[in-house]
């Protein structure tokens, strides 16, 4: 668990980033290729993925480099997702060139320490390797992150609409205490489930603040920097965490209650959710999943806008209350 601790300066300073992050969207989505966690809500992405890095010739270097530098697991290098990229693409890949040798080569050997490391890490100290390192992840998210800007933007709006209704109702600490079941607000104090692998931990923002940054790719794995003197910065997810009961099984409950596909699409939209994207999800056509939104919105479960080509779909305040209930219902007899 990360503990955060704030004061009533850090909370002046709190903030919710306005755009996605990309380089932290590249790290997160490697990390979708590395696992089976969540896969029903990528599917659609992970195939899209894989095409392209074949078509584009990038299978071996995403394979020999990036995946070695950007591990799932308890430790990557911090320089690899600098606070700079929240001001885009390209501030954030000055930010990877222009980081000190020093850091590079302590980094590296924490990642070495930690998981273990290639052995050409040492190289990147030097600027042609760091150089050669921005090319391949400027193909990388040109090949597979690119085309989902659109969706990452409608998931982003829609998880900064849920997070102002929280800071309408009850300020920045109302905010915090909407962030969902892997963060929980014990004032002064935000705890986040942190990966099971990684050891317990306490960030103290001494006036700082911190921006909390939502992902699209990050599915229920809450990340800070590991180095406490960086810029505090919190990326998390905008789904939050699987289904209870794992899969794609949003739990029993709600599949007693809804049907299986009108539940998983109810999970679905809980940071916003397209009616292909509810069909992905469903394993359903888009005329089902788009009867199945009809039926939850005119219980009053879900709302829909239009952006775009698309049709957004958001949980109302009932829906959400619902889908929160049916959660805590189920983890209670995953315990029992």
């Amino acid at each position: 668990m990360l503990r955060i601790h704030f004061s009533d300066a850090d909370l002046g300073r709190t903030r919710l980033a306005s755009r996605p992050d990309p380089l932290w969207e590249i790290a997160a989505s490697l990390h979708r290729l590395q696992s089976r966690k969540g896969a029903w809500a990528y599917a659609g992405w992970t195939r899209m993925a894989r095409q392209r890095l074949r078509e584009n010739g990038l299978e071996r270097s995403v394979r020999d480099v990036l995946l070695r530098l950007y591990p799932r697991a308890e430790y990557f290098p911090d320089f690899l997702t600098p606070a700079g990229a929240l001001d885009g693409f390209e501030a954030g890949v000055e930010s990877i060139l222009a980081t000190p040798p020093q850091r590079i080569l302590e980094e590296v050997t924490i990642l070495d320490r930690t998981v273990g490391a290639p052995a050409w890490g040492g190289r990147l100290v030097e600027p042609a390797a760091r150089r050669e390192l921005v090319g391949l992840l400027r193909a990388y998210h040109e090949a597979v992150v690119v085309p989902y800007e659109e969706v990452v933007l409608a998931k982003l709006e829609a998880e900064r609409a849920a997070r102002c209704r929280g800071l309408l109702d009850g300020g920045v600490e109302g905010m915090l205490a909407g962030l969902g079941p892997m963060m929980r607000w014990r004032p002064p104090v935000l705890e986040v489930t942190y990966p099971t692998q990684a050891a317990d931990r306490d960030l103290y923002l001494h006036g700082r603040g911190l921006t909390l940054v939502p992902s699209y790719f990050n599915w229920a794995e809450p990340v800070a920097f590991a180095d406490p003197e960086l810029p505090p910065v919190l990326w998390y997810s905008m789904l939050h965490e699987p289904p209870p009961g794992g899969g794609d099984d949003p739990g029993k409950p709600l599949t007693a209650l809804l049907g299986r596909a009108r539940a998983i699409a109810l999970y679905a939209t809980s940071a916003g959710a397209t009616t292909g994207e509810i069909a992905r999800a469903a394993g359903v056509s888009a005329s089902s999943a788009s009867r199945h939104a009809t039926a939850l919105r005119d219980a009053g479960l879900l709302t829909s806008v239009r952006h775009g080509p698309s049709v957004l779909h958001t949980l109302t305040p009932v829906g959400a209350a619902m889908l929160r209930a049916a959660t805590r219902g189920a983890g209670t007899a995953a315990h029992d």
